[in-house]
C-alpha cells in the first residue's frame, strides 16, 4: 500500500482548509487518525461501553478484553517481556514524571549526577530538574555536536559513576537526530546507571525492540501514532516496577483498603489509579494494527525518502536555514531569513498547509540554536512528495511576500 492510497484511510485529510485541500505537515506534534481507528472507538461506545475489572457483566468482560487485549498488542509491538512492564498513562509527559517522582526520588541522592542532553523535550528536562532540587543531585548534559548531534566520546566522558540516571530521546522533535540508544544504555549500565528513553517521535515511526535497546525505561504517546489523544505507555523493566511505589492512589490499584493500611494490586495495575482510559487503550490496539499491516520499516523508508526529498528541494531555496543533521527522521525545522516562524505558519496556512512553528518545548535548544523559534514540518505514513512540493512552493511565495513588503 503506498502513500496516495494510506491517505484514502484518513478522512481529515479530505478537507479543506482555506479553501484549498489540506496538506497535514504536523504529526510530530500529533498525528492523524485513520477510519478503522476512529470505527474501533466509536463500537466501544457504541456496543459495550463499560468499567473494566469491576464487572462480571458481559459488557464489563468484552470491555476488559478489549483493554488488556491492546495491553498485550504493545507489549508485541515494543517487544517487551510480558505486559506486567507495559503501564497504561495519559501520554509520555506522565510516563516520565512516573519515573521521576517513584524511581527517581527513591534512587538518586545528594551528589550523584542526572545525564541529560540539551535537545530534550521539556518533558525530559523538567522532571529531572525537580528531582535534581529535592534530592540534591546534579544535572549534566553531554554536548551537541554542531549538526546538533551526540558522539559516543562525549557521552562516555558525561557518565560516570556518580551517573544514577540518563535520560534522553531516542529522537529530537526539532533536530530529528536519531541517538544511539543501546549504545549510551550498554555504557550506563557499566556504571550502574538506569536509562529512560523519551520515545515520543520514535514508537510511531520505527521499529523499536525493548530488548536490542537494553534500555530499563521507555515512554510514548498513542497520539503520535494514529491513536486517541489521553493515552501512552511506560515500558519499565520487571524489576524496577516491582521495587517503585505508585503515585496516584484510590480505586482499581489497590488490593486490600484497611481503616490504617492498605496494599497494592501486582503490577501493572498497582500503577493505574482510578477508572483508567479504556476508549483510548482501545484505540491504541487498533492504531498498533493498523501501523503493523502497513509495517514499521517500510513506514521508516518512506520518511527518510520524504526527509532526503525535503532537505534537496529546501536546500535549493535561498535564505533558508536548516537545522539538525543529514541523517535524520522524518521533519525538517527552518527558518526562513527575515520572516518569524509564526508569520511563516500563518501564510503557508493561507495555502491550507499545516506546519508547526515556536519553540517546540525545547528551549534549551532554541538557545543552544541561537533563535527564539523555528518552523517545522513532519511527516508520517501519509504524506507524499507532493506535500512536501506544495510546502517549498508556498515558502517561495512568503519570501516574495515579505520580500515585498520590506
Amino acid at each position: 500500500m503506498n502513500a496516495k492510497e494510506i491517505r484514502q484511510l484518513f478522512p481529515i485529510l479530505n478537507e479543506e482548509v482555506n479553501g484549498n485541500p489540506l496538506v497535514y505537515l504536523d504529526s510530530a506534534a500529533s498525528s492523524q487518525k485513520p477510519v478503522q481507528v476512529i470505527e474501533a472507538i466509536d463500537d466501544y461506545y457504541r456496543h459495550y461501553n463499560s468499567n473494566v475489572h469491576r464487572g462480571v457483566h458481559t459488557l464489563g468482560t468484552k470491555a476488559t478484553d478489549a483493554y488488556e487485549g491492546a495491553r498485550e498488542k504493545v507489549r508485541q509491538f515494543i517487544n517487551a517481556h510480558s505486559t506486567e512492564e507495559i503501564i497504561y498513562t495519559r501520554g509520555t509527559t506522565t510516563a516520565i514524571n512516573l519515573v521521576a517522582s517513584s524511581y527517581a526520588k527513591a534512587n538518586v541522592s545528594e551528589g550523584d549526577e542526572i545525564v541529560l542532553t540539551p535537545m530534550e523535550h521539556h518533558s525530559n528536562i523538567i522532571p529531572w530538574q525537580q528531582v535534581a532540587k529535592e534530592n540534591g543531585a546534579t544535572l549534566k548534559y553531554i554536548p551537541l555536536q554542531e549538526d546538533g548531534s551526540i558522539t559516543l566520546d562525549d557521552a562516555r566522558e558525561a557518565i560516570t559513576d556518580k551517573t544514577k540516571i540518563v535520560a534522553i530521546s531516542h529522537v529530537s522533535n526539532v533536530l530529528g537526530t536519531i541517538n544511539p540508544i543501546k549504545e549510551i544504555t550498554e555504557m550506563a549500565h557499566q556504571h550502574g546507571a538506569v536509562v529512560v528513553v523519551d520515545g515520543a517521535q520514535s514508537a510511531p515511526h520505527m521499529k523499536v525492540d525493548m530488548q536490542q535497546l537494553g534500555c530499563d525505561f521507555f515512554a510514548f504517546s498513542g497520539h503520535k501514532m494514529c491513536a486517541p489523544t489521553g493515552i501512552g505507555i511506560l515500558y519499565g523493566k520487571k524489576e524496577h516496577l516491582e521495587k517503585m511505589e505508585p503515585i496516584e492512589f484510590g480505586g482499581e490499584m489497590i488490593d486490600f483498603v484497611g481503616l490504617y493500611e492498605s496494599t497494592w494490586k501486582e503490577l501493572p495495575w498497582k500503577f493505574e489509579g482510578g477508572t483508567p482510559i479504556i476508549a483510548g487503550a482501545i484505540g491504541l490496539g487498533a492504531a498498533i494494527d493498523f501501523l503493523e499491516e502497513i509495517g514499521l520499516d517500510a513506514i521508516e523508508q518512506h520518511e527518510h525518502e520524504l526527509s532526503e526529498y525535503a532537505l534537496e528541494r529546501f536546500e535549493q531555496m535561498e535564505d533558508m536555514m536548516i537545522y539538525g543533521p543529514k541523517k535524520r527522521a522524518g521533519l525538517m525545522t527552518f527558518n526562513l531569513k527575515d520572516v518569524h516562524p509564526h508569520d511563516l505558519a500563518t501564510v503557508v496556512d493561507q495555502e491550507g498547509i499545516a506546519i508547526r512553528a515556536g519553540h517546540h518545548c525545547a528551549q534549551p535548544l532554541m538557545k543552544w540554536l541561537d533563535v527564539s523559534a523555528t518552523a517545522r514540518a513532519s511527516f508520517y505514513l501519509y504524506n507524499t512528495k507532493e506535500d512536501i512540493d506544495s510546502l517549498a512552493n508556498a515558502l517561495l511565495k512568503t519570501k516574495e511576500y515579505f520580500g515585498d513588503v520590506f
